[in-house]
């Protein structure tokens, strides 16, 4: 098989949660055990850090890499979905796995998968393991695809698992209550492991502290020991926090420049924390060059990310309630002329409260990622529009910011977002 007909084998023969939805969820671990089984329990022979979390685990996932990869170790990375190519999904030290890998790992479980036929998530997450083992990776750094208790990667006893908060997302799978959803995130928390919180939250918490309790795991919340303040940007034009730890504080750079950072920093640093009091060896230079070099050590896309400079584009992945709250306030930080919005979603979730968010001074492109969930972006222009929120449809995302780029002068804004699959689709990413 070439890299592409194995590709085409996994779309198609293989059911897609992010491409179709609710069809390719199953509600049980069976799959993953029978294939990390018949793989020979890969899992099993690496360290891991779980990241679960409804914003913020992507983010997260990839600084705790980063700053682990600038202590000296060979560092396995997993998470999803992908943006441009497949082999996103699993990296090492920053490097995606070869294609020749995947094609030898399809080409030696095909015919065990075609019996199992288990969804594209835990194939891809057998996948991992099976890599990472094989390049005998220190340790790998596990991002939780949806929810946690019967997540594919929820096969692992990691080092320590990090939940960064709860949020209204996927909750016809999740539940209808924050802690329904924090139930089913708390579902990663293991017998003895630590898990740190980042985000202390009213309505969750008792969730929390009882599975903890009842798995006599100790358990941390994030931002009882660490403070994380924006407080403006360094001379390289990165973010700076100020981080208040009890009498000492701390100052750091991160390359990641969405606001929301400050939100996953107290999760961040306390499991580098209980890390190293494991023995792995982590200085506070790691940590700080690390949380500088996110971007460039690990190669994340799509937060924050500034496209060009005038007019200002902007595009974020964020796409839930709590996402979405978190970008419209930063844009407001920013001064311009104008506001142009290029906004695509999914068919699946409500999208009222995410709409209902969006400022209604700006002017819209709605438009529609190429893929079956997305939602008909005249659907979604009119939903938009019993908001107040004005606009035209262009389904296609390039045309869309390029149809922005038009009318726009140096000093207005454009910001891309809505979805992860909108943001997958611009050219220039």
């Amino acid at each position: 098989m070439t890299y592409q007909e194995t590709l085409n084998y996994m779309f198609n023969a293989l059911p897609m949660f992010q491409r179709i939805g609710a069809a390719a969820f199953k509600k049980d671990l069976s799959n993953t055990y029978a294939l990390c089984s018949h793989l020979g329990n890969p899992e099993r022979k690496i360290q891991t850090v779980h990241v679960a979390g409804t914003n913020g685990k992507g983010s997260t996932s990839h600084a705790i890499c980063s700053v682990l990869m600038e202590a000296g170790y060979k560092v396995g990375l997993y998470t999803s979905p992908h943006l441009k190519s497949f082999t996103e999904r699993i990296k090492i030290n920053g490097t995606e796995i070869p294609e020749n890998d995947v094609v030898d790992f399809i080409e030696k479980n095909r015919e065990f998968v075609d019996s199992l036929k288990p969804s594209f998530f835990e194939m891809t997450v057998g996948m991992a393991f099976w890599y990472f083992s094989k390049e005998e990776v220190d340790i790998a750094v596990i991002e939780v695809g949806m929810g946690g208790r019967l997540d594919s990667t929820n096969v692992i006893v990691p080092e320590v698992a990090v939940i960064t908060n709860i949020g209204w997302d996927h909750m016809q799978f999740l539940g209808d209550t924050l802690p329904m959803i924090a139930g089913e995130k708390a579902g990663i928390i293991k017998p003895n492991v630590p898990v740190v919180i980042s985000t202390k939250q009213p309505e969750t918490t008792a969730v929390f502290l009882a599975k903890a309790k009842e798995s006599q795991s100790p358990i941390f919340f994030g931002e009882e020991y660490y403070k994380a303040t924006k407080i403006g940007k360094s001379e390289a034009g990165k973010n700076l926090f100020k981080i208040q730890n009890g009498d000492k504080t701390l100052f750091f750079e991160m390359d990641l420049l969405g606001n929301y950072q400050a939100r996953n920093l107290p999760g961040i640093l306390f499991a580098l924390d209980i890390l190293r009091e494991k023995g792995w060896q982590i200085s506070n230079e790691n940590i700080s060059k690390g949380l500088s070099k996110v971007q460039k050590n690990t190669g994340l896309k799509g937060r924050w990310q500034i496209l060009g400079e005038a007019p200002l584009i902007v595009c974020d992945t964020g796409h839930n309630e709590d996402g979405m709250k978190y970008i419209v306030e930063q844009i407001s930080e920013y001064p311009y002329k104008q506001l142009y919005m290029v906004v695509g979603m999914v068919n699946d979730k409500d999208v009222t409260k995410v709409l209902s968010l969006l400022p209604k001074k700006a002017q819209y492109v709605f438009c529609q990622a190429n893929i079956p969930r997305a939602m008909d972006a005249f659907e979604l222009e009119k939903k938009a529009r019993a908001l107040g929120l004005q606009g035209e449809v262009i389904k296609d995302v390039n045309d869309a910011i390029e149809s922005c780029k038009k009318k726009t002068g140096k000093e207005d804004f454009i910001f891309i977002g809505g979805s992860t699959f909108v943001v997958a689709e611009i050219k220039d990413l």
